[in-house]
């Protein structure tokens, strides 16, 4: 009598519960490459030993023996290690526990298995689809991460943080990456279609975070993601209202269309949740005065005009205040051998690369070593950490009077490179992970052996920087770093003169509004002056800036914006020149959070957000969003506005669905601020 199958039983708690894939919201089967797992097979008689059984797991639209994309397995006697197999491990009458293995280059995406007893006789699991990720707990998987702490933080860790704002005042922004998220993982896999990668590519996680970078960003593939730095997000989203990664998946999974609008944190999370869903160690990483180098010579060039305003139109280059890329973990069979561990890769387009707006993986240790030649992407991002910046003054914009160069400054970029630090709710500094100490030999070093593998030679400096400042001026903006919104600001230029002899300079101190880009918003303040300065005193130049002057240009964009301020003195005898700059970054008031410490599952309870406008200035169109994995999705409240001394509350009903250490994020933007962000953690039990 031909065998027939009766029923298949997949195991799923057990399977999910050894596979650490049992947090996802998905009614499939989640396994990883490179590890067993079980199923019970139900047949409709006991197996002789004339009986053959095959699993055929098969992947993509067209199945084929020859690309790996189908499979046929022979339950056999043994399991055989980094390849596919099966055995029988145990039998009950005409039920089968099966042990199935798959090799740690298996390639990732979604299964269909068909049980075949016979010719002809197939027996289709069409209700049930297996999703095989990678495994960084499997020592032959190309992602193994050794530390389980590490595992924790970067595979299974849901929430976390993105750091934002000025090297000076550093904003832990509450994110929650949410890749268990129902709907989540599909979209990864339907990106990986949509990209159209090869079988090959499928395996290789350095093929696959490369072309993932791409597929994020819309700008190549009609990805996840539009970026917009406009200031004008009418039509969709300002970047600034996300609270995380898993409502853009959604969304663009439903819709099948690129969701609006993101700019480079939003880009980050959404990646670091894509590599983390897909089994691929992830961080989201910032990088403070980040260099946009687009001469490829490792170098930033600023012009000011004489008012101390930064000429926008003559920039080619930029300094981002702050950048966030991603790093990845994996090894680099592609590369000599020296260069496994954390990889660069960066979502945000800003240029191309091989065509493409994509970027990385670029190894860490090739940065930091100056190898960039190594792919992908190493002078790009080696220039984001490294470049120098140089400031010129022009005087005569129509080009008859060249610029002059009035400071070079060597140590300024990439500084305070941030991530959350392991099983910890606080910042881990990572800078010594890209580059050496700034000043010491080995960066110096570093940095000529980069200019060596650059086709220009327009950065190969001296290891001296030419004399700037000039000796016997000292020129420092002093003031506090931050400046409560409504406020008047307030900073002191003081002027030094080291010599003993009296010195006539002309001042001239510009004050400007920018986005985090290093755009110009709105130029609020210029002042021009002569001062003397006796031999060994100080002058003193203090400026205030009526809140009036500056809050008009800050509600004109939907943006958070911060005040660069740049001072320029001019020796009038000699003409020697000295500048120095400073940025100084808003602060809000606070989001008070009320809730219990516990909870149980499917036992619904009350958190209440309470907001009070300690300002001087009223708060227009405020809106909170609020949003907790596994509980309740992404909510919206529109508060209206909020004059000083006002008070508003919400309340949401939470509804827990899964155990274990749960967060909820709130963030307030109103057209006067952009983002005051709170989280509060709650400990679900069963």
């Amino acid at each position: 009598m031909a065998l027939k199958t009766e029923k298949v039983d997949f195991l799923k708690t057990e399977n999910t519960s050894q596979h650490n894939t049992n947090d996802y919201d998905n009614p499939n089967l989640i396994l990883r490459r490179g590890q067993e797992f079980h199923m019970k097979i139900t047949f409709d008689r006991e197996l002789t030993a004339n009986d053959k059984v095959t699993l055929q797991f098969t992947t993509g639209s067209l199945a084929l023996p020859s690309n790996g994309t189908l499979v046929l397995i022979d339950v056999g006697p043994v399991i055989q290690t980094n390849q596919w197999s099966a055995l029988i491990r145990q039998r009950n009458n005409k039920e089968y526990l099966v042990a199935v293995s798959s090799p740690a280059t298996a390639i990732v995406g979604k299964y269909m298995l068909s049980i075949i007893t016979g010719k002809g006789i197939v027996y289709p699991l069409a209700d049930c689809t297996i999703y095989l990720l990678c495994n960084p707990w499997c020592k032959d998987d190309t992602v193994y991460m050794p530390s389980e702490d590490g595992r924790k933080e970067y595979v299974l860790k849901d929430t976390g943080y993105i750091y934002v704002g000025i090297a000076t005042k550093i904003t832990a922004k509450p994110w929650n990456f949410g890749q268990y998220e129902a709907e989540v993982l599909d979209c990864c896999m339907f990106l990986l279609d949509h990209g159209q990668l090869k079988p090959e590519h499928r395996r290789d996680p350095v093929i696959l975070t490369r072309k993932l970078s791409a597929l994020v960003n819309s700008n190549d593939d009609r990805g996840v993601l539009t970026g917009n730095w406009s200031g004008n997000y009418s039509g969709g989203f300002s970047p600034t209202s996300w609270t995380g990664s898993s409502v853009i998946l959604q969304k663009y999974y439903k819709s099948k269309r690129s969701v609006m609008y993101g700019q480079c944190w939003v880009f980050s999370g959404i990646l670091t949740t894509v590599l983390r869903c897909l089994g691929i160690p992830a961080r989201s990483v910032t990088n403070f005065n980040s260099a946009h180098d687009t001469g490829g010579n490792l170098k930033v060039d600023v012009y000011l005009n004489e008012k101390g305003e930064i000429l926008e139109d003559l920039c080619s280059d930029s300094v981002w205040n702050f950048h966030v890329w991603n790093d990845a973990w994996m090894k680099r069979p592609d590369l000599p051998k020296g260069y496994d561990g954390w990889q660069a890769v960066d979502a945000t387009p800003q240029e191309l690369s091989q065509g493409v707006y994509e970027c990385g993986p670029c190894s860490l240790a090739a940065v930091k070593n100056g190898d960039v030649y190594l792919p992908y992407d190493g002078k790009f991002v080696f220039a984001e950490i490294n470049a120098d910046r140089i400031c010129w003054l022009v005087k005569d914009k129509q080009g008859d009077e060249p610029p002059i160069q009035i400071r070079q400054e060597k140590s300024c970029i990439g500084e305070c490179i941030s991530t959350k630090t392991v099983n910890m709710n606080v910042r881990e500094d990572i800078t010594v992970q890209y580059k050496h100490p700034e000043g010491s030999p080995e960066e110096r070093e570093t940095f000529q052996k980069a200019c060596s593998f650059l086709n220009s030679g327009a950065c190969l400096v001296s290891p001296e920087p030419p004399p700037y400042p000039p000796a016997g001026t000292k020129l420092q903006i002093q003031g506090d770093k931050e400046l409560i919104p409504g406020n008047p600001l307030s900073f002191t230029v003081s002027i030094e003169n080291e010599t003993n002899e009296a010195k006539s300079l002309d001042i001239t101190i510009g004050c400007q509004l920018q986005a985090y880009t290093g755009k110009v918003i709105a130029s609020v303040a210029s002042i021009k002056q002569s001062v003397q300065v006796p031999g060994k005193k100080v002058a003193y130049i203090p400026v205030t800036v009526a809140s009036e002057q500056y809050m008009k240009s800050v509600i004109m964009v939907e943006d958070e914006a911060i005040f660069r301020i740049n001072a320029i003195t001019e020796n009038k005898e000699t003409q020697e020149k000295t500048s120095d700059s400073m940025a100084i970054a808003f602060t809000y008031p606070p989001i008070k959070v009320e809730m219990p410490e516990t909870a149980k599952i499917n036992e619904d309870f009350s958190c209440t957000f309470t907001f009070k406008n300690t300002l001087s200035i009223q708060l227009d169109k405020c809106q909170l969003h609020v949003e907790g994995l596994s509980m309740f999705k992404l909510e919206t409240f529109d508060e209206g506005d909020i004059k000083p001394g006002g008070i508003f509350r919400s309340k949401i009903i939470c509804a827990p669905r899964r155990p274990g250490e749960k967060k909820i994020v709130a963030k307030l933007i109103s057209s006067q601020i952009k983002g005051i962000s709170v989280e509060k953690t709650i400990i679900i039990i069963n």
